[in-house]
């Protein structure tokens, strides 16, 4: 894996580092590559099937369809039955491109499915959690984190404040594991609230845990008038694209938060083909 670059930008008055993960892969973009790392070293002829479930425009969805196709693995994907005005289009057009079976379920039948998931594996099946939850994200994070650590090491920082949207938060979360001293890791929750961050983190670790951006709560993926000014303000500023439903989000609250000079790193995620 080559480390991703890292862009001097300035915002407001102020430098900022950008960690361009989006610039990984065309189509495993971002932490989704992190997150994927370990599959992508994983020989086409272990699995047949990979089973996975979440929203409609979900850009780890996009991603699974994307190594599914490079492996040769047929791609089931779950999601909530789509109401009839939802056009097709964006990352649920780009993953059916690539060979996706999409199934829809009715609001009750998809709960019964979730909540009996771990039943479906097999020995030639692979599940992955909506959002790719999983352990074995571990791998590709901690080769981000050794990345983070040579930033540190390379500017001659004291001390980096590294600041990343979360969905599931599992990036954050094994992030948080691998960074060296002086290096703090904090994370805008995006879905949910503080109590349902804390309550995935512990499915996957006992701790520590990254630090949570203060910030309102909003309905996630909702239209916000100034969401969509952070995400036109950073573009006309830095002349870098980024997603509309995590980025902008966390830029208010790091914005908002940190009125220092101290050295802020954000890992670019990722998302901007779910932008359409």
């Amino acid at each position: 894996m080559l480390p991703s670059p890292v862009d001097e930008v300035r915002l407001r008055g102020r430098t900022f580092y950008i960690k361009r993960d989006d610039l990984i892969d065309s189509c495993l973009s971002g932490n989704k590559f992190r997150k994927l790392y370990s599959l992508l070293q994983t020989p086409p002829t272990q699995y047949d099937r990979l089973i996975s479930y979440g929203g409609a425009q979900s850009n780890a969805m996009l991603a699974l369809s994307c190594l599914c196709a490079q492996k040769g693995w047929r791609f089931d994907y779950y999601i909530r039955t789509l109401p009839q005005q939802i056009e097709r289009n964006g990352n649920l057009a780009l993953a059916l491109l690539h060979g996706m079976n999409l199934h829809e379920l009715s609001h009750e039948n998809y709960k019964g499915f979730v909540d009996g998931f771990d039943a479906l594996a097999g020995e030639r099946t692979l599940l992955v959690s909506q959002g790719g939850a999983e352990q074995m994200a571990v791998e590709g994070v901690k080769a981000l984190a050794l990345e983070v650590n040579c930033f540190k090491r390379e500017k001659n920082f004291n001390t980096v404040r590294v600041v990343l949207p979360s969905g599931t938060g599992t990036t954050a979360l094994f992030l948080k594991q691998f960074v060296n001293e002086g290096i703090e890791v904090y994370t805008s929750v995006c879905v949910g609230d503080e109590a349902y961050q804390l309550k995935q983190w512990k499915k996957l670790s006992s701790g520590p845990f990254p630090k949570i951006l203060p910030g309102n709560k909003k309905a996630f993926a909702k239209p916000e008038k100034a969401h969509l000014q952070m995400y036109q303000e950073l573009l006309a500023e830095t002349g870098i694209v980024f997603d509309l439903i995590y980025a902008p989000k966390t830029w208010i609250e790091l914005l908002d938060f940190f009125n220092d000079d101290e050295p802020i790193l954000y890992i670019h995620t990722g998302g901007v083909s779910g932008n359409e």
